[in-house]
């Protein structure tokens, strides 16, 4: 059973895996009502907060019964805000320490990697292992706020990057659009309940695909064209008409997400596509992203809502996933295992 801890930004977590069953605790407390104040995150306010609501979560953990089971801590080493992330290691270097396990860094966006296949191993935890052969290869989107990429995950379960964002991540895009409507924060919510009354062809935004087949990612140009746009509107303009600049918006961002996916699809073989991160919580965009890969007969999974964001739980079962952990030979170390980056 593997515990870990999710500390990287704004999201205190911790979890506990265990293969024969899935995850038996989860527990999570956001900040996002603090840094709602001030329209993002706040890093010293985040860093302050772990320490304060880490401790609650960590007794909570202890009167349960997973507590005398586990065999391995698991924490996020990076990326992330670097006083939020001293928080988590700390904390799961002691609890190492405490169990006399091993302690196992494990890669943000790797545990965004391997979430889409959570849902999966619920299903069925005792065929999984057979079950995760047969999606591979495996093409995936990690789309949040930070991040924008298309990877893979190979037949011998290495990770490498096919592309990335060369300006803004989609989520980044959607939050400052959001700003520049006049909406709150997280702006990517607040975008897509305004646009589920609007009309997504109203106006003409860019996709920023480049001519020549290039997969990488760019958002800058969507965001300073909505820029220009609300300046030559008024504000009762703007507010007339604020549910079909969402929904435009939104779908410019998401066509962008869809078409090079596909693309990336057709240049491979691939057993299964899947999404993820925080942005991947859209419904319109799963929704789209589902279409896209049942026409071209490709199972698609999508992390479930609970693992889009900052969790622990993708954290503990990237720990076990990956064949970058600890072998039976280590487990009674306690020095940190260092997890592979993407690439």
């Amino acid at each position: 059973m593997i515990l870990a801890l999710e500390s990287s930004c704004d999201e205190t977590a911790l979890a506990v895996f265990d293969p024969a069953r899935g995850l038996t605790l989860e527990l999570v407390h956001s900040q996002i009502a603090l840094h709602e104040r001030y329209g993002g995150v706040v890093p010293d306010l985040a860093t302050r907060e772990h320490l304060r609501n880490l401790p609650p979560l960590l007794r909570r953990l202890r009167e349960s019964a997973e507590w005398s089971g586990i065999t391995a801590v698991a924490v996020t080493h990076g990326p992330g805000l670097a006083g939020c992330l001293a928080i988590g290691l700390a904390a799961a270097k002691a609890l190492a320490l405490e169990r006399r396990v091993p302690l196992l860094g494990v890669n943000h966006l790797r545990g965004h990697a391997w979430s889409p296949f959570i849902a999966v191993h619920e299903a069925e935890p005792a065929a999984f292992a057979s079950r995760r052969d047969d999606l591979l290869p495996h093409l995936g989107l990690i789309v949040s706020g930070g991040n924008t990429l298309l990877f893979e995950i190979n037949r011998t379960r290495r990770l490498s990057v096919l592309s990335s964002t060369r300006d803004d991540a989609a989520g980044e895009a959607l939050d400052k659009g959001a700003k520049l409507l006049g909406l709150g924060y997280p702006g990517g919510p607040l975008i897509e309940q305004r646009a589920a009354a609007g009309r997504p062809d109203a106006y003409a935004f860019p996709r920023g695909i480049q001519p020549n087949g290039d997969l990488s990612f760019s958002f800058s140009g969507l965001k300073t064209s909505l820029r220009y746009l609300v300046e030559k509107l008024s504000t009762a303009e703007v507010t007339a008409h604020l549910d079909d600049l969402c929904a435009s918006y939104q779908q410019a961002v998401i066509d962008a997400l869809v078409k090079k996916t596909a693309a990336a699809l057709d240049r491979g073989h691939y057993a299964s596509v899947g999404m993820s991160g925080g942005v991947a919580n859209n419904t319109t965009l799963r929704a789209a992203l589902a279409t896209m890969a049942r026409e071209k007969g490709i199972p698609f999974h999508a992390a479930q809502p609970q693992h889009t964001g900052d969790n622990a739980g993708m954290i503990a079962f990237a720990a076990w996933c990956d064949p970058a952990g600890c072998t039976p030979d280590e487990r009674h170390t306690l020095t940190i295992q260092p997890g592979l980056a993407l690439g």
